[in-house]
């Protein structure tokens, strides 16, 4: 469910827990794709007949293709009204705890930790747990960082 709130708001936010956002299926031509957008056709993405007698028992997602899916996943959770534009500014803290396996299904949760005022608008400091459905670790634990402008 998104929570939405108005600009004017903005800096009351700090601290709000977004909860979680929908499951989302990480499939093999998903990870193939990624794949061929980054130039990184390592076997234990795209290769799944390999992969089955490599170290995961079969293909995983780019670590880098879950730490995007933050980019759907935050715009499910979180929409401010009354913005001209939006800015991914950046992250901090990224680590990619566990690997998520082809077939996983992975959400995000996501809790406003910090908001600042930057020139011409607010910067939050998101810190954003994707997990594996089923899974005992998460498999992305990172620091977003977003803009809103006037």
């Amino acid at each position: 469910m998104t929570t939405t709130a108005a600009y004017a708001d903005a800096q009351t936010l700090a601290g709000t827990d977004l909860g979680w956002s929908e499951w989302l299926e990480v499939t093999q031509d998903r990870v193939n794709l990624f794949a061929d957008a980054t130039d990184d056709h390592q076997w234990i993405h795209v290769d799944p007949e390999r992969a089955k007698d490599g170290p995961f028992g079969g293909p995983i997602a780019h670590g880098f293709l879950s730490l995007s899916l933050t980019v759907k996943f935050w715009s499910e959770l979180f929409d401010l009204e009354g913005v001209g534009t939006k800015v991914n500014y950046g992250l901090d803290k990224v680590r990619f705890v566990s690997p998520v396996k082809v077939g996983d299904r992975v959400r995000m949760n996501a809790v406003i930790a910090e908001v600042t005022e930057v020139p011409g608008g607010y910067q939050f400091a998101v810190d954003q747990t994707i997990e594996i459905d089923g899974g005992t670790k998460p498999a992305v634990v990172a620091r977003g960082l977003y803009r809103f402008y006037a």
